[in-house]
């Protein structure tokens, strides 16, 4: 779902929000709770909690936004909710000391292989036209039926737009995006200018970005796995080659290019719960960025079935699921679930870990009738 966005109650927002991380330096500190924490925007063995002295706006929401239609999410006990709360969605970066910036002395420098290089201020991008666009993220350590994906309503200008400003050269296939500490993410020119709602980001969920999560600016790229897209705290954009230039996960292993596979999770039941004999709901969520989910089915015990989905927001979120599933033998029982995109894709059962693209197969749980 995409909306307009109302520019000056959010540049009065962002003011504040500027303030409030300038007053707060450092104290935040690598006092991140749940450590390790790995890629600028990618990997991670662990979500990270909100670091303590860490600057998380709580103004007033823009004027414009608005839930999806209560027909895009399911009213089921410990579902995911459709949209992440900003204080819950994961977060995988490098940072140890989350960057305290000033929304006023940011700059967006834009060179390489570009007839002319441009350096963007935020006053100038706040100028340009924005959109708000809801959009699911995953990381690509995000194991099968893991934690690190998540859904938010995005508010920003679109990058395509801003990077034609700067006139792409024939043959600049890669992107080099670095944030403020050098940290370097490199995205195919290809997704991010092929008509999809990439957005250089200034919000999230009606507030402004999160230090946490990249304020004042970040990127989002639908369909694409965070470690070759969602570089938080950017601040250069540099276009190159594939072949002339290798970004920190490519050296370390990880693909050049990353879409973000077809996925499923269930949410309820936990696995290894006990359930009481009869109708037990079965529910999670599905995704399968820029292609959309078309269908999802559940196995209980080896036999599939149709479960029944949420409307589809866009095909750049994740999509909401359920079975009622007539539980009357007593005993272990082994669910499974798998999702089939509009493109006829259906999920694979083949089990691969996350390096060097995403994992793979059914996430599969246990559970006890009695």
């Amino acid at each position: 779902m995409a909306t307009s966005f109302d520019r000056r109650k959010f540049l009065t927002v962002s003011g504040v929000t500027a303030a409030t991380a300038v007053t707060a330096g450092v104290g935040g500190c690598a006092l991140i709770k749940h450590t390790p924490v790995t890629t600028a925007s990618g990997k991670a063995t662990a979500p990270a909690a909100t670091s303590a002295g860490t600057p998380t706006p709580t103004a007033l929401p823009v004027a414009t936004y608005k839930p999806p239609p209560l027909a895009t999410s399911l009213n089921i006990p410990g579902i995911s909710p459709f949209y992440t709360p900003n204080a819950d969605f994961y977060r995988v970066d490098t940072a140890l000391i989350t960057p305290q910036l000033q929304a006023s002395s940011w700059q967006l420098k834009i060179h390489g292989m570009v007839d002319n290089p441009v350096t963007i201020t935020f006053d100038e991008l706040m100028k340009m036209a924005m959109i708000e666009q809801d959009i699911t993220l995953t990381c690509v350590s995000e194991a099968v039926g893991g934690g690190y994906v998540g859904n938010a309503r995005w508010q920003g200008t679109l990058l395509a737009d801003v990077l034609r400003k700067a006139g792409i050269q024939s043959g600049a296939d890669q992107i080099v995006m670095r944030d403020v500490k050098g940290m370097t993410i490199g995205v195919a020119t290809e997704p991010v200018m092929d008509g999809r709602k990439s957005l250089l980001a200034v919000g999230m969920n009606g507030q402004p970005l999160p230090a946490e999560h990249g304020y004042p600016v970040r990127v989002v790229v639908p369909g694409l796995y965070g470690y070759v897209s969602a570089t938080k705290w950017v601040v250069d954009m540099e276009f190159t080659t594939f072949g002339a230039f290798d970004a920190y996960w490519v050296k370390q292993g990880w693909s050049q290019q990353a879409v973000i596979k077809t996925e499923s999770r269930t949410d309820v039941p936990k696995g290894r719960s006990t359930v009481p004999a009869g109708q037990v709901t079965i529910a999670g969520v599905a995704w399968a960025q820029h292609r959309g989910i078309e269908a999802v089915e559940v196995s209980v015990d080896g036999t599939w079935y149709e479960a029944k989905l949420a409307p589809q927001d866009t095909i750049g979120t994740w999509r909401q699921w359920y079975y009622v599933w007539d539980a009357t033998t007593p005993g272990l029982h082994v669910l499974q679930v798998r999702a089939t995109d509009k493109t006829g894709y259906t999920q694979t059962a083949v089990v691969q870990k996350p390096q060097p693209n995403g994992a793979t197969g059914y996430h599969t749980i246990r559970v006890t009738v009695t």
